[in-house]
């Protein structure tokens, strides 16, 4: 395949399709740096969600031990 007909294709595949960027370069990360309030807003999210699954483990931990013992020994 010639260089004129892989452009051709791959100017279809992107018209049929709609892809409108390249998905791998969509992927990788960037070498920008986000802006002060991005860098904090992730922070926060990264918080609150590591918190969530603290909770949770912890719920479900105490669930467990909760139905252990109301089962009694050995049933």
């Amino acid at each position: 395949m010639c260089e004129e007909e892989y452009e051709a294709a791959v100017a279809a595949f992107i018209r049929r399709n709609g892809i409108t960027r390249c998905p791998t370069a969509c992927v990788l990360p960037t070498q920008a740096t986000p802006a002060a309030a991005d860098r904090v807003a992730l922070q926060r999210y990264a918080a609150l969600r590591s918190q969530s699954r603290r909770q949770q483990a912890a719920g479900h931990d105490r669930s467990f031990w909760a139905a252990k013992v109301l089962a009694g020994p050995g049933e």
